[in-house]
């Protein structure tokens, strides 16, 4: 009678284990999200350098009191483009800041000078050094910012649509019913 090698059952093995991995990723409470270690820490420091006429923003604007948005961002970015709009009618309501990410100078005046400049105040991180602190993935990303300068939620992509409507609006809703 002839033995079976041990090596015959490694195959089915190593199935079974990547099933289960699979099943368990499927299983997760938003499994197309990417998770950010920020939240419930405070905001990273923001870069100390700006567009040209543009307000600086700082770590203390972070920390003030209200709700706040702050949007990585950049001229060469599509769906920063497709979120714009919405950006311009949120900083209708609240202070949205921006951090505009490894873009050229005047590639950025031009964008919000042909687009209008929704951000009450900016600042320019070209090396993306800020982005990485922050946990960005690729802009355009938003982060909603208690009044303590804490990460409430982070939304990676573009303010749009169903996205907008369905995840990133309810986490604003109850960012502000928060603070009163």
């Amino acid at each position: 009678m002839a033995r079976i090698s041990p090596l015959v059952a490694l195959p089915p093995l190593i199935f079974a284990a990547m099933a289960g991995v699979f099943l368990w990723g499927m299983g997760r409470e938003d499994p197309t999200g990417l998770p950010s270690t920020m939240i419930g820490r405070e905001a990273p420091p923001v870069p100390q350098t700006t567009l040209p006429g543009k307000t600086q923003l700082t770590d203390a604007m972070l920390r003030e009191p209200g709700v706040k948005l702050v949007n990585f961002w950049a001229s060469w970015c599509p769906p920063c483009r497709a979120e714009h709009p919405t950006l311009m009618e949120l900083s209708k309501q609240m202070p949205v800041y921006g951090v505009d990410l490894k873009d050229p100078e005047p590639n950025a005046q031009a964008f919000l000078d042909e687009g209008g400049d929704p951000y009450h105040a900016q600042a320019t991180d070209p090396k993306g050094r800020a982005a990485i602190d922050w946990g960005v993935t690729a802009p355009p990303e938003t982060f909603i910012i208690d009044g303590e300068g804490k990460v409430l939620f982070r939304f990676a992509g573009p303010l749009v649509r169903e996205d907008y409507t369905n995840r990133f609006l309810p986490e604003l809703e109850k960012a502000l019913a928060a603070q009163e």
